[in-house]
């Protein structure tokens, strides 16, 4: 009680403090409109961002497209508009490519400079390179093999909560890409383990406040900020002999199984002086680095999957077609391969070049049900005037994805699910928003996620091989909702759950 009745105070008299701030700052420029001063510091300090979001929907018919929240003693400006996001992101790129100053090494976090981009061409030339991700295709069979074996373990029974294994065979496919070998269960578990316990803590309540009022957050909440510490050295005494014993080992692996990993990109790496980031990266660094890598590419992935797959539980006809489209590529599956086992065949990157009705179903779940509603938020290195409004120099910009996705004005009924909207493009859909942006589920312009084509080609890889071994259906008496209402908590926390039968049992000779 004494610990809110301090919070309280001390937000009271930020509140008057930063009132006064701003009203030097911003004197005599017409900001977006928005709720007040009062009312936007506490919808910041005492919500996530994806609990304001269904606040953001409701000031968008009052405000319009540019909406003005006030964050600490900056103003945040979220953008919700398909128009005003091309004309931020791809005609204006450059002023509006920067983030919040961050002292770690991280590509997402790191300010648009030479750190930036030292850090984003390692990933996309070593990596995401054509060649890497074709080295790769060792590592989907294997991780698909650990799919299989847990959904056929689980199979029998009143329905499979099926996030659980995604997100356990997208984190096994992280880490093997991170460390260039297979490791056993025991230690892919520890490392989950304190990567979900520092996530978990990096999104509550407490944290958040601590990240809006750095020094006097530490003190107000010392506990918390020892906890986090404490899960930081957890983190390090997990990963830093991975990294050690990677960096040791890395010529030793069998050349079938020899990948580029994402640890030996990392030891020989340069840092430019520019940015007082010179010289190479310390093993805390590399750590930071492999968080980083670890969570960019396993829940939103998981998460991903899991919605493309409860769509086609929701339409029997969709999965019906990707089915035929799929069996008109490769034939029959063959018998799913007991738990334990690598399977006989498998739809390989090749052939999913000749499923367009796959890519097609792949891409409106992403537009219909994005990764993340706001990707990471950007920050405008000098003042610009946008709509009549000014925008000042250091604000920051949050872009509401998921928004974007449903604008009537681009889609036709955009609450439904339907692929056939992507056989139009012939293949040729402009997911970068170079010509425009109609969706932007992994960004766009300048940062603009840098794996998209890999997630692409995971999410493309394990939905044709789920629907080809099994049918995918609801238990009896339970209903997939994907109403809008709902629509972010059934990913997150109301998992799909469905039952699977062999498409052999149904094939006859």
């Amino acid at each position: 009680m004494e610990t809110w009745f301090v919070v309280i105070n001390f937000l009271c008299v930020a509140v008057l403090i930063i009132k006064s701030l701003l009203l030097c700052r911003t004197a005599g420029k017409k900001l977006p409109p928005g709720p007040s001063l009062i009312y936007s510091n506490f919808l910041a300090l005492t919500n996530s961002i994806s609990e304001v979001e269904p606040i953001l929907k409701k000031f968008k018919s009052r405000y319009g497209p540019l909406i003005t929240l006030f964050v600490c003693s900056r103003p945040s400006i979220f953008v919700c508009n398909h128009s005003l996001a091309y004309q931020f992101l791809i005609k204006k790129g450059a002023i509006f490519a920067d983030r919040r100053r961050s002292s770690v090494p991280n590509i997402h976090l790191a300010s648009y400079g030479p750190t930036w981009r030292v850090l984003r061409r390692n990933l996309a030339s070593e990596v995401l390179h054509p060649f890497s991700l074709k080295s790769h295709s060792w590592v989907r069979k294997w991780v698909l093999q650990i799919l299989l074996s847990r959904l056929q373990e689980q199979k029998k029974g009143a329905g499979i909560k099926v996030i659980d294994h995604f997100m356990h065979a997208m984190f096994c496919m992280s880490v093997i890409m991170c460390f260039g070998k297979k490791l056993d269960e025991h230690r892919i578990n520890d490392i989950a383990r304190v990567q979900r316990r520092l996530l978990l803590f990096v999104h509550s309540y407490h944290f958040n406040i601590i990240n809006a009022f750095p020094r006097l957050g530490k003190i107000l909440f010392r506990n918390r900020w020892n906890e986090f510490l404490q899960k930081i050295d957890d983190q390090e005494q997990v990963l830093i002999p991975l990294i050690e014993s990677r960096i040791k080992t890395a010529k030793s692996a069998p050349k079938s199984e020899r990948i580029v990993a994402y640890v030996d990109t990392l030891v020989n790496l340069e840092l430019p002086e520019e940015d007082g980031n010179g010289g190479k990266l310390t093993l805390m660094d590399m750590v930071t680095m492999c968080d980083e890598f670890f969570n960019a590419s396993t829940d939103t992935t998981a998460n991903s999957l899991q919605w493309i797959m409860a769509n086609l539980v929701k339409h029997p006809h969709i999965q019906r077609k990707l089915y035929d489209e799929i069996i008109s590529v490769v034939g029959n599956p063959p018998p799913p391969p007991p738990p334990g086992i690598e399977p006989e065949s498998v739809i390989n990157e090749e052939d999913l070049k000749k499923m367009p009705y796959l890519k097609a179903v792949v891409l409106e779940s992403l537009r219909r049900h994005p990764p993340a509603h706001f990707v990471v938020p950007h920050r405008v290195t000098k003042e610009v005037e946008v709509l009549g409004f000014t925008i000042p120099e250091g604000t920051t910009i949050h872009f509401m994805v998921a928004e974007m996705g449903l604008d009537p004005t681009v889609w036709d009924d955009p609450m439904e699910f339907n692929p056939e909207r992507f056989m139009d493009f012939n293949g040729d859909f402009d997911i970068n928003g170079r010509k425009g942006i109609k969706m932007m589920p992994f960004g766009a312009g300048r940062r603009m996620c840098p794996a998209s084509d890999l997630a692409l080609l995971h999410l493309q890889y394990f939905v044709a091989n789920l629907i080809w071994y099994f049918e995918w259906r609801t238990p009896e008496g339970y209903d997939v909702d994907l109403s809008e209402k709902i629509e972010f908590t059934v990913a997150m926390k109301n998992p799909l759950q469905a039952q699977i039968s062999p498409r052999t049992e149904k094939i006859t000779s």
